[in-house]
């Protein structure tokens, strides 16, 4: 099966889902990436979540690592919110 990801889905809401899944905080998340090497606040892990800052593809994959997740979970369409 073959899926098309537009630009104009956010995985957002399912990298909060994973967080959650997770029991990490937003600030345990920054933390995280930061000892990973990574430049990241709070903020922006909020921001990332809400669909209002782009995440590079070097912090998805940290995240990917950090929530033990799989490409499918983070790109689950049927949980990515249209914006």
């Amino acid at each position: 099966m073959s899926f098309v990801i537009n630009q104009d889905l956010s995985i957002g809401p399912n990298l909060k889902n994973l967080r959650l899944r997770n029991k990490l905080s937003q600030e345990d998340v920054a933390v995280q990436l930061q000892i990973m090497g990574f430049t990241m606040s709070r903020e922006i892990i909020s921001q990332i979540e809400l669909g209002r800052h782009h995440i590079r593809i070097s912090v998805l994959l940290a995240l990917k690592e950090l929530y033990h997740a799989t490409f499918d979970e983070i790109f689950d369409l049927k949980n990515c919110k249209k914006t």
